[in-house]
């Protein structure tokens, strides 16, 4: 099991970048649960509903928005786990996530690939897929494969589990898969419990986790919040990831998208510690800012960094362990 050397501590030899000080984050805590209670967010699917509602939101049913109280949101934080382990098939590739410990995986999902041997520009095929997961597993600074690319050569409707089913084939570290409904993520919770040996043992040795998108601003679609509901229940990690975009989906400010994008982020945790208290969950970001000449993500840009460097700072203050986009 890998621990890593952790950064933001505060020691010799670190490297910490506090975007925000400790009063402005608590200003955009309070922010995002006055946006929680007072605006809500818009939940597309009734089981969630259901959900929100047994556990202390005003939930509208006829405009499907989810006024979230404060105590609710802070008691899921609370309840999250600050510790999260990402198990592979070998336990010698088991990785501690955890606030302040660094670790690195490849982003996901390329729709393109440039072939190695002809230098063509080209849809990925399965093979690049099982291809890209060995490469992945020889490398030894990643610690996690994540869904690289998605093969174009499957059925559009089963495709994230022919990219897990290649994945867990050739990589012997932690998985992040893609699904996309509440039966995709069974069926990835089933493949990997054969993978394992069983139900008991995934529950032991998760050795997949999932990850959903909020789509700003402000609501849970259905896709999202049956992988959270269904990953919670299995006990299996799920990263809540928001993509906002300043100045297009969100403020154009610093502090205002980081409001919207918390607000995202913490509604989906908060769904899955109502579904199951204490089910593992990371804290996600790939916010950026729009490039207001083509209407587009701006990654790469100076305010990812200072975004994605505000959204650690804000898991941290959480304890929560996060996974950010655009390093």
């Amino acid at each position: 099991m890998k621990r890593n050397l952790h950064a933001g501590r505060r020691r010799s030899g670190g490297l910490r970048l506090d975007v925000f000080t400790a009063d402005e984050i608590d200003d955009i805590h309070l922010g995002s649960l006055e946006v929680l209670q007072q605006t809500g967010v818009f939940v597309e699917d009734d089981e969630a509903l259901d959900i929100f509602s047994d556990g202390g939101c005003d939930v509208d049913r006829e405009t499907r928005m989810v006024r979230i109280p404060p105590y609710v949101v802070e008691d899921a934080i609370r309840s999250a786990p600050a510790s999260v382990v990402c198990y592979g098939r070998d336990p010698k590739n088991d990785i501690v996530s955890q606030p302040g410990r660094v670790d690195f995986c490849n982003f996901d999902e390329g729709i393109m690939v440039i072939d190695p041997y002809t230098g063509e520009y080209r849809q990925p095929t399965i093979k690049d897929v099982a291809d890209i997961a060995r490469l992945v597993d020889y490398l030894s600074d990643m610690g996690t494969y994540e869904s690289a690319v998605g093969a174009a050569d499957v059925p559009t409707e089963t495709a994230c589990l022919h990219n897990a089913e290649a994945a867990l084939a050739n990589t012997t570290k932690p998985v992040g898969t893609e699904a996309i409904s509440g039966y995709d993520a069974r069926k990835l919770i089933e493949m990997a419990a054969i993978v394992v040996g069983g139900e008991d043992e995934l529950h032991e040795r998760p050795i997949i986790g999932m990850g959903v998108c909020p789509v700003s601003p402000l609501k849970l679609p259905r896709d999202a919040t049956e992988v959270i509901i269904t990953a919670a229940r299995a006990g299996i990690s799920d990263t809540i990831l928001s993509m906002a975009m300043a100045g297009g989906s969100s403020p154009v400010t610093l502090a205002g998208t980081m409001v919207t994008h918390n607000a995202e982020v913490l509604a989906g945790i908060t769904l899955a510690q109502l579904t199951e208290r204490g089910a593992p969950c990371f804290y996600g970001s790939s916010t950026t800012a729009m490039d207001l000449r083509t209407a587009s993500a701006a990654v790469g840009c100076p305010e990812l960094a200072l975004i994605s460097a505000g959204a650690a700072q804000i898991a941290r203050q959480y304890r929560l362990p996060s996974y950010i986009a655009g390093a």
